[in-house]
């Protein structure tokens, strides 16, 4: 997977800044955007992008402040407007044309409101934020917190000892996965420094004490999936999702954790390329009617 920095003009409310965010772009087919969570990086996809990109073009970006990326200029909030402005004006710099989008947690968040400003043609959201209880968010937040404070603690070497062993990762990163063992070393390693690192994670935490998601997305394919095992952002949320989105299609993904996508990735990567075929299916019927009429 072919990685590369795009720098670009974003408008934001600040008037138009200068971005630079890091990226991955692999396949052919109808463009899919990826997005993952809050202290993560865009590696997170890696166990399901090889099966996505057998039908998709797809590009995993590292978020604003997060992997690879800088955080915003100074000034600029690491909010939902600014972060969808970017993500919006990334799009366009690499030629995408309301491509589909799956995220995670965060990532989910942002993809809902992208599809709800009607810049993609699918979402996939896994375990999005933004449906919690205030009482659900503060303990996500208390427990995204400890993660964070443990990670800038650990010394390198004692992550790498610990990363070696299935007991070892399951004490780094049963927050996130159903079936830690099965991460691999190397990648444990480069996500408990990707979350020590993330210059975004405060301002981004911070801008999310207000957020609640209670728009609908009309126009556009929405697939809200849960893993039944999420121990952050509790499964129950999925509920309030399909509440607010009528029509988005509500998948139970059986033994996965928060971040599914290491825990079952052929079925992940199911989900997600239903969801974007879902589209083509709803443009086809619209072409028929049309030919009909």
């Amino acid at each position: 997977m072919s990685s590369a920095t795009l720098s670009f003009t974003a408008p934001t409310g600040h008037g138009p800044q200068n971005i630079t965010l890091a990226y991955a772009r692999v396949g052919t087919g109808e463009p899919l955007l990826l997005l993952h969570g809050i202290g993560h990086h865009r590696q997170a996809w890696d166990p399901v992008v090889d099966i996505l990109a057998t039908e998709r073009e797809v590009i995993a970006v590292d978020l604003p402040g997060f992997g690879e990326s800088s955080a915003l200029p100074h000034g600029l909030p690491h909010d939902l407007p600014t972060t969808n402005a970017v993500l919006g004006a990334f799009c366009a710099a690499l030629g995408l044309d309301r491509p589909h989008v799956a995220g995670n947690s965060l990532g989910g968040l942002l993809a809902l409101e992208l599809g709800r400003e009607n810049l993609v043609r699918s979402v996939t959201a896994l375990s999005p934020a933004g449906f919690w209880s205030q009482a659900e968010r503060r303990y996500a937040f208390g427990v995204l917190t400890g993660m964070r404070s443990t990670a800038r603690r650990l010394p390198l070497p004692l992550v790498e000892r610990l990363s070696r062993t299935a007991v070892g990762r399951t004490a780094l990163t049963s927050t996130i996965y159903a079936r830690p063992g099965r991460r691999s070393p190397e990648a444990v390693v480069a996500e408990t420094l990707a979350l020590a690192h993330a210059e975004g994670f405060t301002e981004t935490l911070r801008a999310g004490r207000s957020v609640l998601f209670t728009d609908d997305v009309p126009g556009v394919p929405v697939t809200v999936a849960w893993g039944d095992r999420d121990r952050l952002l509790l499964p129950r949320q999925g509920i309030r999702a399909k509440r607010t989105v009528p029509h988005a299609r509500l998948v139970r993904l059986p033994g996965c954790g928060h971040v599914p996508m290491n825990d079952d990735p052929a079925l992940v990567a199911r989900v997600v390329l239903d969801g974007s075929r879902a589209q083509e299916a709803s443009a086809a019927r619209t072409s028929f009617s049309t030919v009909a009429l």
